[in-house]
Protein backbone atom coordinates (compact mmCIF):
# COMPACT_ATOMS: atom_id res chain seq x y z
CA UNK A 1 0.00 0.00 0.00
CA UNK A 2 2.77 2.42 0.92
CA UNK A 3 4.68 1.56 -2.24
CA UNK A 4 1.73 2.20 -4.57
CA UNK A 5 0.84 5.44 -2.79
CA UNK A 6 4.39 6.76 -3.08
CA UNK A 7 4.67 5.72 -6.73
CA UNK A 8 1.37 7.48 -7.52
CA UNK A 9 2.39 10.74 -5.87
CA UNK A 10 5.87 10.73 -7.39
CA UNK A 11 4.38 9.96 -10.81
CA UNK A 12 2.19 13.06 -10.51
CA UNK A 13 5.26 15.08 -9.48
CA UNK A 14 7.21 13.79 -12.47
CA UNK A 15 4.26 14.46 -14.77
CA UNK A 16 4.11 18.06 -13.53
CA UNK A 17 7.82 18.46 -14.30
CA UNK A 18 7.40 17.05 -17.81
CA UNK A 19 4.39 19.25 -18.58
CA UNK A 20 5.95 22.55 -17.46
CA UNK A 21 7.93 23.15 -20.70
CA UNK A 22 4.95 21.98 -22.78
CA UNK A 23 2.01 23.77 -21.18
CA UNK A 24 1.24 27.43 -21.77
CA UNK A 25 1.87 28.56 -18.20
CA UNK A 26 2.14 32.12 -16.93
CA UNK A 27 3.43 31.83 -13.35
CA UNK A 28 4.61 35.45 -13.29
CA UNK A 29 1.55 37.01 -14.91
CA UNK A 30 0.12 39.69 -12.59
CA UNK A 31 -3.63 40.42 -12.67
CA UNK A 32 -4.41 43.07 -10.06
CA UNK A 33 -8.17 42.49 -9.99
CA UNK A 34 -7.61 38.85 -8.97
CA UNK A 35 -5.37 39.51 -5.95
CA UNK A 36 -6.05 36.90 -3.21
CA UNK A 37 -9.02 35.53 -5.17
CA UNK A 38 -10.00 31.89 -4.80
CA UNK A 39 -10.33 29.32 -7.56
CA UNK A 40 -11.94 30.06 -10.90
CA UNK A 41 -11.90 28.57 -14.39
CA UNK A 42 -8.43 29.96 -15.12
CA UNK A 43 -6.72 28.81 -11.92
CA UNK A 44 -8.16 25.91 -9.93
CA UNK A 45 -6.09 26.87 -6.86
CA UNK A 46 -6.77 30.61 -6.84
CA UNK A 47 -4.37 33.53 -6.95
CA UNK A 48 -1.66 34.98 -4.74
CA UNK A 49 -1.06 38.47 -3.32
CA UNK A 50 -0.02 39.81 -6.75
CA UNK A 51 -2.81 38.14 -8.69
CA UNK A 52 -0.59 35.40 -10.09
CA UNK A 53 -2.25 31.99 -10.73
CA UNK A 54 -1.26 29.51 -8.03
CA UNK A 55 -1.73 26.53 -10.35
CA UNK A 56 0.90 27.88 -12.74
CA UNK A 57 3.25 28.73 -9.88
CA UNK A 58 2.71 25.30 -8.31
CA UNK A 59 3.74 23.66 -11.58
CA UNK A 60 6.80 25.89 -11.88
CA UNK A 61 7.68 25.18 -8.24
CA UNK A 62 7.50 21.44 -8.91
CA UNK A 63 10.00 21.88 -11.73
CA UNK A 64 12.30 23.87 -9.43
CA UNK A 65 12.19 21.35 -6.59
CA UNK A 66 12.76 18.45 -9.00
CA UNK A 67 15.74 20.15 -10.64
CA UNK A 68 17.39 20.98 -7.32
CA UNK A 69 16.64 17.60 -5.72
CA UNK A 70 18.01 15.44 -8.50
CA UNK A 71 20.91 17.79 -9.22
CA UNK A 72 22.03 17.71 -5.60
CA UNK A 73 21.47 13.98 -5.15
CA UNK A 74 23.32 13.13 -8.36
CA UNK A 75 26.35 15.23 -7.44
CA UNK A 76 26.31 14.01 -3.83
CA UNK A 77 25.99 10.37 -4.91
CA UNK A 78 28.88 10.52 -7.37
CA UNK A 79 31.22 12.54 -5.16
CA UNK A 80 30.34 10.90 -1.85
CA UNK A 81 30.39 7.33 -3.15
CA UNK A 82 33.70 7.85 -4.94
CA UNK A 83 35.33 9.31 -1.85
CA UNK A 84 33.91 6.65 0.48
CA UNK A 85 34.80 3.69 -1.74
CA UNK A 86 38.35 4.87 -2.50
CA UNK A 87 38.96 5.82 1.13
CA UNK A 88 37.87 2.45 2.50
CA UNK A 89 39.64 0.44 -0.20
CA UNK A 90 42.91 2.34 0.09
CA UNK A 91 42.94 2.42 3.89
CA UNK A 92 45.90 3.79 5.81
CA UNK A 93 46.54 7.51 6.13
CA UNK A 94 44.20 8.41 3.28
CA UNK A 95 41.30 6.68 5.02
CA UNK A 96 42.19 8.28 8.34
CA UNK A 97 42.26 11.74 6.72
CA UNK A 98 38.89 11.26 5.01
CA UNK A 99 37.29 10.01 8.21
CA UNK A 100 38.44 13.17 9.98
CA UNK A 101 37.03 15.34 7.16
CA UNK A 102 33.72 13.49 7.31
CA UNK A 103 33.62 13.95 11.08
CA UNK A 104 34.19 17.70 10.66
CA UNK A 105 31.28 17.98 8.23
CA UNK A 106 29.10 15.82 10.48
CA UNK A 107 29.84 18.13 13.42
CA UNK A 108 27.96 20.98 11.71
CA UNK A 109 24.16 20.84 11.31
CA UNK A 110 23.63 20.37 7.59
CA UNK A 111 20.95 22.99 7.09
CA UNK A 112 22.97 25.63 8.96
CA UNK A 113 26.01 24.95 6.82
CA UNK A 114 23.83 25.18 3.69
CA UNK A 115 22.39 28.50 4.92
CA UNK A 116 25.89 29.84 5.51
CA UNK A 117 27.10 28.76 2.07
CA UNK A 118 24.00 30.16 0.35
CA UNK A 119 24.49 33.44 2.17
CA UNK A 120 28.12 33.63 1.03
CA UNK A 121 27.49 32.65 -2.61
CA UNK A 122 24.19 34.49 -2.99
CA UNK A 123 20.75 33.24 -4.06
CA UNK A 124 20.01 31.32 -7.23
CA UNK A 125 19.29 27.76 -8.27
CA UNK A 126 22.91 26.98 -9.17
CA UNK A 127 24.20 28.22 -5.82
CA UNK A 128 21.50 26.26 -4.00
CA UNK A 129 22.59 23.05 -5.75
CA UNK A 130 26.24 23.74 -4.88
CA UNK A 131 25.47 24.58 -1.24
CA UNK A 132 23.31 21.50 -0.69
CA UNK A 133 25.79 19.25 -2.52
CA UNK A 134 28.60 20.38 -0.21
CA UNK A 135 26.42 19.15 2.66
CA UNK A 136 24.87 16.09 0.99
CA UNK A 137 27.94 14.12 -0.09
CA UNK A 138 28.86 13.27 3.52
CA UNK A 139 26.05 10.77 4.03
CA UNK A 140 26.89 8.85 0.85
CA UNK A 141 30.61 8.85 1.69
CA UNK A 142 30.04 7.55 5.20
CA UNK A 143 27.64 4.81 4.06
CA UNK A 144 29.75 3.65 1.10
CA UNK A 145 32.89 3.59 3.26
CA UNK A 146 31.17 1.41 5.86
CA UNK A 147 29.94 -0.98 3.17
CA UNK A 148 33.34 -1.32 1.51
CA UNK A 149 35.08 -1.86 4.85
CA UNK A 150 32.88 -4.90 5.42
CA UNK A 151 33.24 -6.21 1.85
CA UNK A 152 36.89 -5.73 0.90
CA UNK A 153 38.09 -8.67 3.04
CA UNK A 154 35.42 -11.07 1.78
CA UNK A 155 36.44 -14.25 -0.04
CA UNK A 156 35.41 -13.23 -3.55
CA UNK A 157 37.42 -9.99 -3.31
CA UNK A 158 40.49 -11.81 -2.00
CA UNK A 159 40.12 -14.39 -4.78
CA UNK A 160 39.95 -11.68 -7.45
CA UNK A 161 43.02 -10.02 -5.97
CA UNK A 162 44.99 -13.29 -5.90
CA UNK A 163 44.11 -13.88 -9.56
CA UNK A 164 45.73 -10.57 -10.47
CA UNK A 165 42.65 -8.38 -10.99
CA UNK A 166 43.39 -4.67 -11.01
CA UNK A 167 42.16 -2.40 -8.23
CA UNK A 168 39.72 -0.65 -10.54
CA UNK A 169 38.26 -3.97 -11.72
CA UNK A 170 37.85 -5.19 -8.14
CA UNK A 171 36.08 -1.99 -7.13
CA UNK A 172 33.78 -1.83 -10.16
CA UNK A 173 32.86 -5.51 -10.53
CA UNK A 174 33.27 -7.02 -7.07
CA UNK A 175 32.59 -4.22 -4.55
CA UNK A 176 30.30 -1.55 -6.03
CA UNK A 177 27.45 -3.96 -6.99
CA UNK A 178 27.15 -5.01 -3.33
CA UNK A 179 26.77 -1.37 -2.21
CA UNK A 180 23.94 -0.47 -4.57
CA UNK A 181 21.07 -1.52 -2.27
CA UNK A 182 21.97 0.65 0.77
CA UNK A 183 22.99 3.54 -1.50
CA UNK A 184 19.62 3.34 -3.27
CA UNK A 185 17.82 3.66 0.06
CA UNK A 186 20.06 6.57 1.04
CA UNK A 187 19.30 8.20 -2.30
CA UNK A 188 15.54 8.16 -1.72
CA UNK A 189 15.85 9.69 1.73
CA UNK A 190 18.34 12.19 0.29
CA UNK A 191 15.77 13.41 -2.24
CA UNK A 192 13.27 14.10 0.55
CA UNK A 193 15.89 15.98 2.57
CA UNK A 194 16.91 18.12 -0.39
CA UNK A 195 13.30 19.02 -1.27
CA UNK A 196 12.77 20.20 2.32
CA UNK A 197 16.13 22.01 2.39
CA UNK A 198 15.45 23.82 -0.90
CA UNK A 199 12.05 24.93 0.33
CA UNK A 200 13.61 26.09 3.60
CA UNK A 201 16.31 28.13 1.85
CA UNK A 202 13.74 29.71 -0.46
CA UNK A 203 11.50 30.46 2.53
CA UNK A 204 14.42 32.32 4.13
CA UNK A 205 15.15 34.22 0.92
CA UNK A 206 18.43 32.39 0.25
CA UNK A 207 17.18 30.08 -2.48
CA UNK A 208 15.14 30.69 -5.61
CA UNK A 209 14.51 34.40 -6.04
CA UNK A 210 11.46 36.27 -7.30
CA UNK A 211 9.84 36.18 -9.72
CA UNK A 212 10.82 32.51 -10.13
CA UNK A 213 8.49 30.10 -8.33
CA UNK A 214 9.49 27.81 -5.48
CA UNK A 215 7.24 26.03 -3.03
CA UNK A 216 9.23 27.52 -0.15
CA UNK A 217 8.93 31.10 -1.40
CA UNK A 218 5.22 30.54 -2.10
CA UNK A 219 4.71 29.49 1.53
CA UNK A 220 6.69 32.52 2.71
CA UNK A 221 4.57 34.90 0.62
CA UNK A 222 1.35 33.26 1.76
CA UNK A 223 2.24 33.33 5.46
CA UNK A 224 1.48 37.07 5.52
CA UNK A 225 -2.07 36.45 4.32
CA UNK A 226 -2.82 33.23 6.18
CA UNK A 227 -6.12 34.46 7.63
CA UNK A 228 -7.37 36.21 4.49
CA UNK A 229 -6.14 33.75 1.86
CA UNK A 230 -5.12 30.41 3.43
CA UNK A 231 -4.99 28.79 -0.01
CA UNK A 232 -1.69 30.60 -0.64
CA UNK A 233 -0.05 28.44 2.05
CA UNK A 234 -2.17 25.30 1.80
CA UNK A 235 -1.56 24.68 -1.91
CA UNK A 236 2.27 24.62 -1.87
CA UNK A 237 2.35 23.26 1.69
CA UNK A 238 0.26 20.21 0.85
CA UNK A 239 2.24 19.62 -2.35
CA UNK A 240 5.50 19.76 -0.42
CA UNK A 241 4.18 17.45 2.30
CA UNK A 242 2.88 14.89 -0.20
CA UNK A 243 6.14 14.73 -2.16
CA UNK A 244 8.34 14.39 0.94
CA UNK A 245 5.99 11.82 2.47
CA UNK A 246 5.89 9.80 -0.76
CA UNK A 247 9.69 9.78 -1.12
CA UNK A 248 10.18 8.69 2.49
CA UNK A 249 7.57 5.96 2.14
CA UNK A 250 9.23 4.78 -1.06
CA UNK A 251 12.54 4.55 0.79
CA UNK A 252 10.90 2.53 3.58
CA UNK A 253 9.31 0.20 1.04
CA UNK A 254 12.59 -0.38 -0.79
CA UNK A 255 14.36 -1.03 2.50
CA UNK A 256 11.73 -3.61 3.48
CA UNK A 257 11.94 -5.33 0.09
CA UNK A 258 15.73 -5.56 0.27
CA UNK A 259 15.81 -6.69 3.89
CA UNK A 260 16.56 -10.43 3.73
CA UNK A 261 16.05 -10.96 7.47
CA UNK A 262 12.60 -9.37 7.30
CA UNK A 263 11.57 -11.55 4.38
CA UNK A 264 12.65 -14.68 6.25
Amino acid sequence: MRFYFSISVLSVWLLMVILVPVMDLHPNSIVLEKILKTADQNSIFGYDDLGRPLFDRLMAGAYTSFTVAFGVVLVSLLVGTSIGVISAYAGGRWDHLMVRIIDIFMAFPGILLAIALSGLMGPGITNVIIALSVVGWVGFARLSRAQVMSIKQSEHVLSARSLGASHSRIIIYHILPLTIAPLLIELTFGIASVVIAEAGLSFLGLGIQAPEASWGSMIRDGSQYLLMAPHMVLVPGIALMMVVLAVNMLGDSIRDMLDVKRQC
